[in-house]
């Protein structure tokens, strides 16, 4: 397809940048940000319609529904029916390490090819439907793979296929819904991630004596999901010739927003990526904490974990539909960033104490109202620090590399906190994780153009 840069959906293209028609690197030059206004219902951009925050929601759905059922449970269970039982977290850490590599490298150079691509199908529905079907191939793979290496080619397919999904489907906040109803529609679409836990919990258990439709039916699902979404969004081409042609220089930049002429975009992306890497001690090692330290065995822990989704998941409605209508209402951000980090702070230092599994629900219910809370509004927050509106799906796919890296690093560095005393050692790893929560809310707030 051919490629091109071009404004995001519904906008009239801004200037061509110096740098960009003269073929250099990004221009230093900067403009000033002004304060931000105060978000209220009185702005006057038009609404965007139900249907197409219904599209967009189920499109999440289906995507995450895709990408996280094998992270929270059939990556696990598939490594475990192929590794012996002392080298299955090692294993297990690699897999996801190399699949979310790949997705923090693919998801801005996909974005900054959706935002280029001059297809007649429009710019963004190429990489939404594309995209998810490359993942299913992935998850194909990973199903019928014998080994680790073939589970981690595979993985790295379908990380990279819906990576190119979720990188268009990003964009379509900042695109496509207007400031005064950013926050509230980021905690909605932020429910149907949590529902995409849920039903990722059930598909698990239903589809436990096959471990093939486990992890092929919620790949169907999300390709079946973002169809719609294309079939429902007005999207056109971009416009041939608005940027450079995408070569190394635009590879490159597809990974890099300079910290000292965009700063608060580089706190936003320093307090994502550490509130990120306590989730993932979560989302990683919930299967592995429940067998080791609580006992539960193959075929009851895909229970516990649906039992503690849903409980996790009925908090992350409550905390999403909560934070969007309070921020909208009075138009601040950082504050309930702030609180939602510090909640799920506490939350991970409660399942490092978990000694049941009541416990252990407990934690994962507090979680989740700091969860639901935190996605509500921090997408709002980034829309609203975003540096060139014409590059949305390239920036928003930057941010995504703090939601992505975590979920890298930490299988690499769990094993050595795990280790502490001997082994086993969650509560280790789990107050690692609250830290690295409580330092991601004090970023957040050395961001200076919005309240």
């Amino acid at each position: 397809m051919a490629l091109s840069h071009d404004a995001p959906l519904g906008e009239s293209p801004a200037p061509t940048p110096e740098s960009a028609r003269a073929g250099g690197p990004p221009s230093t030059a900067v403009t000033p940000v002004a304060p931000v206004t105060p978000v209220t219902p009185a702005d006057a951009s038009p609404k965007a319609s139900p249907k197409l925050i219904l599209a967009l929601a189920f499109a999440q759905f289906g995507a995450y529904l895709a990408v996280l059922t094998p992270v929270m449970v059939t990556l696990a269970l598939r490594v475990s029916q192929i590794v012996p039982e002392a080298d299955r977290g090692t294993a297990l850490g690699q897999v996801l390490s190399v699949g979310a590599l790949l997705a923090m490298l693919g998801n801005p150079v996909f974005g900054a090819l959706s935002d280029r691509t001059t297809s007649r199908f429009g710019r963004r529905r190429p990489w939404l439907v594309g995209g998810m079907a490359a993942g299913l191939v992935g998850l194909l793979g990973v199903a019928l793979g014998g080994s680790v290496p073939v589970l981690m080619a595979g993985w790295a397919v379908a990380q990279l296929g819906i990576n190119a999904t979720l990188a268009a489907l990003t964009s379509c906040v900042p695109d496509l819904i207007p400031p005064q109803q950013q926050a509230r529609v980021s905690g909605f679409i932020g429910i149907t991630t949590s529902l995409a836990m849920i039903g990722g919990s059930v598909l698990a258990q239903v589809f436990s004596g096959s471990m093939a439709l486990a992890f092929l039916v919620p790949g169907v699902i999300g390709l079946a999901a973002v169809g719609c979404l294309a079939v429902v969004i007005k999207d056109r081409p971009a416009r041939a010739g608005a940027f450079e042609p995408y070569g190394v220089r635009e590879f490159l930049r597809s990974f890099w927003v300079n910290p000292r002429r965009h700063p608060d975009f580089a706190w936003n992306f320093a307090g994502r990526f550490l509130v990120f890497t306590g989730a993932s001690c979560v989302t990683s090692y919930q299967v592995y904490f429940l067998m080791d330290r609580l006992g539960y065995d193959d075929t009851a822990v895909t229970g516990k974990v649906l039992v503690g989704t849903l409980a996790m998941v009925v908090s992350i409605a409550a905390g999403s539909l909560l934070g969007g209508q309070l921020s909208d209402r009075s138009g601040r951000r950082k504050p309930y960033v702030l609180g939602s980090s510090l909640v799920m702070a506490v939350s991970l230092a409660m399942i490092a104490t978990a000694q049941s599994f009541g416990m252990y629900v407990a934690a994962l219910v507090v979680f989740g109202f700091g969860e639901g809370l935190y996605l509500s509004v921090d997408m709002a927050l980034a829309a609203a620090v975003l540096p060139n509106p014409e590059e949305s799906a390239k920036d928003m796919g930057v941010l995504n590399i703090g939601n992505a890296l975590p979920q890298s690093l930490v299988p690499i560095v769990a094993p050595a906190f795990l280790a502490i005393g001997g082994g086993g050692n969650y509560g280790a790893l789990f107050l690692f994780g609250a830290a690295a929560a409580v330092l991601g809310a004090l970023a957040v707030q050395f961001i200076r153009s919005v309240k």
